[in-house]
């Protein structure tokens, strides 16, 4: 596991209560490696999930420091999604 992920899952995990979010999700960090959210919590892995959210290393940290809005990402193109667009709707809101 590299920094970016390492960084990106004990960032997560203060963030997150894995009880706040029903559903699974994977934060694909691109050239990096990806993130896991479930109900066991945070971590690094890359199985299948409910939803999978794709974005660049700059674009997931800003979106992890509150200077860039989920939302805002997808909508400007910064950040994929691909299947439950209802869990991605969710764990935006848990970001903001």
């Amino acid at each position: 596991m590299n920094d970016i992920v390492n960084g990106a899952v004990a960032a997560l995990s203060q963030k997150i209560d894995a009880g706040d979010f029903d559903g699974s999700a994977k934060f694909v960090i691109e050239g990096e490696g990806s993130v896991i959210i479930d109900g066991a919590g945070v971590r690094a892995g890359d199985e299948e999930t409910d939803v999978t959210l794709t974005a660049d290393a700059d674009t997931f940290q800003s979106m992890l420091a509150g200077d860039t809005n989920p939302t805002a990402a997808f909508m400007s193109g910064k950040l994929s999604v691909d299947g439950d667009m209802g869990k991605a709707m969710q764990l935006g809101g848990l970001l903001s």
